[in-house]
């Protein structure tokens, strides 16, 4: 047959908009078409149905250049497994029986655009035309051969070839079945309605991943996408379904361009280096991709800083991190849970240049496998590279591993030839071959019998779709190890169906211990996290001070006014109770002293009753020494008192002695002091002896004053009963582990003086008759003890009040008050009891002899005593001049009336103390 050039106006009998397509895709017209070599370059097999697969069979090539060099694994391992597919089915008796499937399969060279043209082909066959004008040059019609009908699609490995070819294809209802592209967007059923996939998509990858990454306790990691659908997809649910997860931030979404510039990578590692923190990556990346990213960190001398986590893109492949193992060591990488084909690997290793002529890139990749050259026609041999021989034997003299998506490209093939299988059987039942309800097969009943189609594939697992097309997620996780194993390599670490299981996971070094991904680490236990703004997964961490404790991970809340925080902040315990301990430092000296006094009380006491009838025990005025006796002996009592543990009963005990000692020490004192004052400012006026001096009426105005101080105490029981408090507040330092709660009975200081204060009244008053009563001869009275007794008390009790007040902010507070309080009131009872009875006691006991009676004055002995004095005095007066003895005269004058005065008093004086025993 000649050839001729045609010319024709093509009249498609589509719509308007696919034959605008037609135009816009072709761009060309039959003629030029065969001028131009016709077909594709492309693999024909026979067959009753057709099939079509798209493989990348070379590498993206170069800029001005569509394809590169043969891709061994994702090309040709994937394309011998469709035509082993192929085999099995036609020499399968059951499934298709007599009927052959062939293949028309086409090279998308792993670039979107170039496999957009080349899958044209597919569509040739829909493309109905009007040839009735085209004329050859001779005169002659044309001979146009028929292009095969493709019922559908195996293919094609990439997402953003499948969404391209998948747009064509829609538009010509032609099914598809990939067995590699894996994008989210591709589950859109309203957009890729006739694509489907035997491989989980990427949401579940990147539900995978998140679980993977939550699982190793990471929170802050970054992001590494190739630019197009697959990288950016899956990162993009990798994003979307962390963000619902919630507690994973991201800290760099770094995007490859699709063409990298020189120095691209170096940039990237920079990138990623500024939040150095995030050491975990998850990569959904190509492989070129992958491999320059770990050449680049490699550079950057950061071997082992990254902690990667590959998408299927990366996988368990070896040619991404060949001569990087080093940076690769520790990856984290996932795959659709496959299984090695062992029927595969048979027919794959007894393929050779005799027997597999009909795969026309077999030559390109025996070459490559091989590192030989063979000489083909037209083709100039290599100097210095070897000669193919046609002898060698894959596996035997190259190394051979099954690529990973073998498996999913049979189950692909043999689902399209169940979903063809079923239709037969409905459409032609008991017809052999292909009837006419079949021919041409209707793509959207295909469509439906896919997506029905529920078998078990190549590697046992069911093979089924959902309504969307997709692929249940079956996904085995491998991590890249290179320690503690013979052959580095990758290790199943485990799986992910719906939820993850991982084991036996290592790092660096044989490692076991998880690194950390995290941009803040976690709090110390009683620390709460303080968010840094806009960032979830960033923190500071503050500690709960004071008595706060960690109410939860982000607050910190007070403990209750009794209790104080654990040492590790994360909760509140009791505050230990004390009490003022008998053998503690603050209570021996004051018991110390309180047991002496009340020795020596007792001893002055039983002295004064042995020695009842003497002299100085009755001039001292028996009956207001017992009672103030009494006063001193509770004085030292309320020592003991104040030390015991504290209950309703000592605290009833403490309000009714603590001011009742000195009230009926400072009584008597008073009544006596007054006493005294009243009888010589009498005497100095007339003979006549004041009212209430007898012993009766000082008890009586002693009692009367001590009542009033009783009736107060008794008003305080009925409003206020006494009752034990715990005080948290007194011992309560910055440092809560010395904080202490104190038992003490319901006494403010308030209340203290108060009960305190009608005692230092008297005792005021004591003393202002003390000093009145200073000038009476101390022959005839004890105005002076009681005088130098009072002074020393006020200065006592002075020094009582700045240390008592002073102390009132110290966490010893109620040590040093409760020590202060009973040492001066043991003092004060000291003083009192040293200089009213020891003196006396002392001649008692030592000097008997002067306690008896004296020999009593008459008044005309005293009378003659004063004649006596005034002689002297006139004889010394006679000796002075006139003028002398004139003022001598009346200052004698003056003198002689205060000398009577005087006398009347101690005339007074002696009968009171005869006839009272004063």
């Amino acid at each position: 047959m000649s050839h001729c050039c045609c010319h024709f106006n093509p009249q498609p009998a589509i719509p308007p908009c696919l034959q605008l397509l037609w135009v816009l895709l072709f761009g060309f017209s039959e003629c030029s078409k065969s001028q131009q070599g016709a077909q594709p370059q492309s693999i024909k097999i026979e067959g009753d149905i057709t099939l079509g697969g798209l493989f990348p069979i070379h590498s993206r090539g170069p800029a001005g250049v569509p394809c590169g060099e043969v891709k061994k694994e994702k090309g040709i391992h994937r394309l011998e497994a469709m035509l082993y597919a192929l085999d099995q089915i036609n020499s399968d008796p059951d499934l298709l029986p007599n009927i052959t499937l062939g293949a028309r399969i086409l090279d998308t060279c792993s670039r979107d655009t170039y496999a957009l043209e080349q899958s044209l082909t597919f569509v040739q066959a829909l493309i109905q035309k009007d040839n009735s004008d085209v004329r050859c040059s001779n005169g002659e019609p044309p001979i146009i051969p028929k292009p095969e009908r493709v019922v559908g699609v195996i293919g094609a490995s990439s997402s953003s070839v499948s969404i391209m070819v998948a747009n064509v294809l829609r538009l010509f209802a032609i099914p598809q079945i990939s067995y590699a592209s894996t994008a989210p967007e591709l589950s859109d059923n309203s957009r890729y309605e006739f694509f489907s996939r035997v491989v989980p998509p990427d949401s579940y990858q990147a539900q995978a991943m998140v679980d993977i990454v939550k699982a190793m306790g990471w929170n802050y990691v970054s992001t590494l996408a190739s630019e197009g659908n697959y990288g950016e997809s899956g990162v993009d649910a990798f994003l979307q379904i962390s963000r619902e997860a919630g507690g994973l931030c991201i800290a760099q979404s770094i995007k490859i361009p699709r063409e990298p510039r020189p120095g691209e990578f170096e940039k990237i590692i920079k990138r990623l280096m500024e939040t150095s923190n995030a050491r975990g990556v998850i990569i959904f990346a190509n492989e070129d991709d992958i491999k320059r990213v770990l050449q680049a960190a490699k550079k950057a001398n950061l071997t082992g800083h990254f902690l990667f986590v590959g998408s299927d893109s990366w996988g368990a492949k070896i040619a991404p991190i060949q001569d990087q193992e080093e940076v690769a060591e520790g990856a984290v990488t996932i795959l659709p849970k496959r299984a090695s084909i062992d029927a595969f690997d048979q027919y794959f290793m007894s393929r050779s240049l005799e027997n597999n002529r009909r795969n026309i890139w077999f030559a390109e990749f025996w070459e490559d496998d091989f590192k030989c050259k063979l000489t083909r026609p037209g083709i100039k041999y290599e100097q210095g590279r070897r000669k193919c021989t046609g002898e060698e034997r894959i596996s035997r003299d190259s190394q051979y591993e099954q690529e990973g998506k073998v498996q999913f490209v049979i189950d692909a093939v043999y689902a399209m030839a169940h979903a063809l299988h079923s239709m037969h059987m409905d459409l032609c039942p008991g017809s052999m071959g292909v009837c006419e309800k079949m021919d041409p097969v209707e793509g959207r009943m295909l469509l439906q019998y896919i997506r029905s189609v529920n078998f078990n594939g190549s590697a046992g697992t069911g093979v089924m779709f959902n309504e969307n097309g997709d692929a249940p997620g079956r996904y085995d996780i491998f991590q890249y190890q290179m320690s503690n194993v013979s052959i580095p390599g990758y290790k199943n670490i485990g799986q992910w169906t719906n939820h993850l299981r991982l084991n036996d996971m290592q790092w660096s070094g044989g490692d076991r211990s998880i690194p950390d991904s995290v941009c803040s680490f976690p709090c110390e236990p009683g620390e709460r996290k303080k968010m840094v703004k806009g960032v979830p997964c960033c923190w500071h961490c503050e500690l709960c001070d004071g008595y706060q404790y960690l109410l939860d991970e982000f607050s910190c809340d007070m403990c209750p006014f009794d209790m104080r925080p654990l040492k590790n902040r994360t909760g509140c315990r009791p505050t230990p109770i004390i009490k003022l301990e008998w053998s503690s430092p603050w209570a021996i000296i004051p018991v110390f002293l309180a047991i002496l006094g009340i020795l020596a009380t007792t001893g002055v006491i039983v002295t004064f009753v042995r020695f009842n009838d003497t002299p100085i025990v009755r001039a001292s005025g028996r009956e207001l020494s017992y009672v103030l006796l009494t006063g001193i002996f509770l004085i030292y009592f309320i020592t003991f008192l104040m030390i015991a543990e504290p209950s309703i009963a000592v605290c009833a005990f403490r309000r009714l002695f603590l001011g009742l000692g000195m009230c009926i020490s400072n009584s008597a004192m008073l009544t006596k002091t007054n006493r005294i004052y009243r009888i010589f400012e009498q005497g100095k006026k007339s003979v006549t002896p004041p009212k209430f001096i007898s012993p009766t009426s000082q008890l009586i105005i002693t009692f009367i004053l001590i009542s009033a101080q009783l009736l107060g105490v008794f008003i305080w029981f009925g409003v206020i009963p006494p009752h034990t408090i715990i005080d948290y507040e007194e011992q309560k330092p910055p440092n809560p582990e010395f904080a202490r709660g104190i038992l003490k009975c319901d006494m403010s200081d308030l209340s203290l003086m108060l009960c305190l204060s009608y005692s230092l009244v008297l005792m005021i008053t004591c003393t202002v008759y003390a000093i009145k009563s200073r000038g009476v001869p101390e022959t005839f009275n004890e105005a002076k003890p009681i005088g130098f007794t009072m002074y020393t008390t006020c200065i006592i009790w002075l020094a009582f009040v700045p240390i008592f007040f002073g102390t009132a902010q110290s966490t010893e507070k109620m040590f040093i008050q409760t020590t202060t309080l009973t040492v001066s009131m043991s003092l004060s009872a000291t003083v009192s009891l040293g200089m009213l009875y020891i003196p006396k006691v002392y001649v008692i006991i030592f000097h008997p002899e002067q306690n008896v009676q004296k020999r009593k004055r008459s008044f005309k002995a005293v009378v003659q005593a004063a004649t006596v004095s005034t002689r002297l005095s006139q004889k010394s007066n006679d000796k002075q001049n006139g003028e002398v003895q004139h003022a001598s005269k009346r200052f004698l004058s003056e003198k002689k009336g205060i000398l009577q005065k005087w006398i009347h008093g101690i005339i007074f004086n002696s009968h009171l103390r005869h006839k009272h025993n004063f």
